[in-house]
């Protein structure tokens, strides 16, 4: 079959479809990855089909990124100021890529593709959606952390019935977000549907929830025919999947490093984290490497043959040989350090993170700095604690012994091609 594969985000939102992608072209099948512009260098060299899909995000204006990033605001403004005053273009393009060469069979829709539902509905093609992380389903039974509001998640482990009031406070405050989606499924003559943000974006189906049961178990209010995958995992960098030589040596050289990373996007609103995170290190008296991206505004000043700076290293290959993993709290992140079965310290941003922070805590694997309070004293008392404390490296490894039994990428597969089976 001919599948639409489309998404927007970031590296940690993209590689989980080319996984799929890949693993779908293997079994016979045409996949199309239908992502902004941006990602077509990580795809095309691949030998995958590419469209353009969506807006794209400037990576070279700091300002941007950092006001996407912003605990407070920063997800009404990714929706707001991004995604909703390019919903018709990004229609129009998704509607190109679905209608090309004879018509999908399927598409796979992430969650902040809101034009996805209404291209289904448009055109008839069999869809199912997907989300990475549990915060995406809001449930009343197991409240997420919103951002700006962390302590409304706090007072449900002392009033249970506070999921329920942070789901319909999450509801009121985001109640006239999607509007420009409402008004080009008018100008389409179609009705006003479901709720874009919480409903409508889950596919009646086939939804998956592409995470592990052990960041989240289902719940009474998630969407019918949701199906939990576990993770799938891709970390090449337009194919390349090995570490640099420069690293590889280092990681000889020693004791097991800890590991600092901000993942794709925060890392390009860095701030002070990797002078902080090197002058940690050192205090800490471990040794380190520190993923800090193309801009050179990361490199700390602080050096040490102690410290190994890199701008990329796929995290399959390094994880497994840190001691610990201080990262964002990207879900993508996060999934990578649970399956090395390493223990974390979490310095959360926006959007998901928080609330995957506090799932990791809950889990047993990790300790949570606020990125207000993170300097080099704090990180490196944490640091010490984590690693002084035997049940956090346990508890990590019995974590990573039971991802690396689930096979997510083999379950979405087998999903989509039952779904497409399904069709009338």
């Amino acid at each position: 079959m001919r599948i639409v594969l489309t998404t927007f985000g970031t590296l940690g939102d993209v590689h989980p479809l080319i996984a799929v992608a890949l693993e779908m072209r293997r079994r016979g099948h045409t996949p199309v990855l239908a992502v902004p512009e941006i990602f077509r260098p990580k795809i095309e060299p691949l030998g995958l089909e590419f469209a353009k899909v969506g807006p794209t995000l400037d990576p070279d204006d700091p300002q941007q990124v950092a006001d996407l990033m912003d605990i407070h605001k920063g997800t009404e403004r990714t929706l707001r100021d991004v995604l909703f005053p390019a919903i018709r273009q990004s229609y129009d393009e998704l509607l190109a890529a679905v209608q090309a060469s004879g018509g999908a069979d399927l598409m796979l829709a992430g969650e902040l593709t809101y034009q996805a539902p209404v291209v289904a509905e448009v055109t008839g093609v069999r869809w199912a959606s997907y989300v990475l992380a549990p915060l995406s389903f809001f449930s009343a039974y197991d409240a997420p952390v919103l951002p700006p509001y962390p302590k409304l998640a706090r007072l449900q482990s002392v009033v249970p019935a506070t999921g329920h009031a942070v789901s319909r406070f999450a509801r009121w405050i985001t109640r006239d977000w999607a509007e420009p989606v409402y008004r080009l499924r008018a100008e389409l003559g179609l009705d006003r549907g479901g709720n874009v943000l919480f409903d409508a974006k889950h596919a009646p189906s086939l939804v998956l929830a592409m995470f592990s049961r052990l960041l989240g178990e289902p719940q009474p209010d998630w969407p019918p025919n949701t199906e939990i995958t576990g993770f799938v995992f891709y970390d090449g960098d337009a194919g390349k999947r090995e570490l640099s030589e420069e690293v590889e040596q280092f990681l000889q050289a020693g004791e097991p490093p800890v590991v600092f990373t901000l993942g794709s996007a925060a890392v390009l609103d860095a701030g002070a984290f990797y002078e902080e995170s090197a002058q940690a290190a050192l205090m800490a008296g471990v040794r380190a490497v520190l993923l800090v991206g193309t801009d050179s505004r990361n490199v700390p000043q602080t050096q040490s043959a102690n410290l190994c700076v890199a701008r990329y290293a796929p995290y399959s290959k390094l994880f497994p040989r840190a001691s610990l993993i201080v990262h964002q709290g990207g879900v993508g992140t996060t999934a990578q350090s649970m399956q090395a079965g390493r223990p974390m310290l979490v310095m959360p941003y926006s959007h998901d993170q928080p609330d995957n922070a506090r799932r990791m805590r809950r889990l047993g694997v990790a300790g949570v700095i606020r990125r207000e309070n993170y300097t080099a004293e704090r990180a490196a008392r944490r640091i010490r604690r984590i690693l002084g404390h035997p049940r956090f490296a346990e508890r990590a490894a019995e974590v990573g012994e039971e991802m690396r039994r689930e096979n997510g990428l083999a379950h979405v597969c087998d999903a989509l091609e039952t779904v497409a089976r399904q069709r009338g």
